[in-house]
């Protein structure tokens, strides 16, 4: 089961990250500017198209370099603390998530196995450690799917 981004979750969106979104044609988008260091990205949410034959939630964010889709939003979770909401999709036991801050930082981890959101860190090297304990916010979003 997967949820469908409504007026209350792009406002929860829109606190943790401290920007105002605006609301395009059929999609919520978010300018987040960085004033130390002169960053900026751009986070958009589509909630329930069309993606091919079934439909779902998109999250795009573009930079200055680059741009990252995640396809099938499943759910999504909010760190107040961190200033960050992290997007998840999951497919089997396979989870992808973007990560979005206040500060105009991203990251995306892909296809990680969801055994090791949970698992031992110690016993993983420190560059399949960090995509874990990233997306380990997220597991208890896993609970309703």
């Amino acid at each position: 089961m997967s949820i469908v981004f409504n007026k209350s979750d792009i406002e929860t969106i829109a606190r943790v990250l401290n920007c105002e979104p605006q609301f395009k044609t059929n999609n919520y988008r978010f300018v987040l500017v960085n004033e130390e260091t002169k960053g900026h990205i751009s986070l958009e949410v589509y909630p329930d198209i069309p993606i091919g034959e079934k439909t779902g939630n998109l999250i795009s964010v573009y930079t200055p370099t680059s741009h990252l889709q995640l396809h099938s939003c499943t759910g999504y979770v909010v760190s107040e603390m961190l200033g960050e909401v992290t997007f998840i999709s999951r497919f089997n036991n396979m989870v992808s998530g973007l990560i979005v801050d206040k500060t105009a930082g991203c990251n995306l981890y892909a296809n990680v196995d969801a055994k090791l959101l949970s698992g031992d860190y110690t016993t993983l090297g420190p560059e399949v450690m960090l995509s874990g304990i990233a997306l380990s916010l997220a597991e208890n979003v896993f609970e309703a799917l």
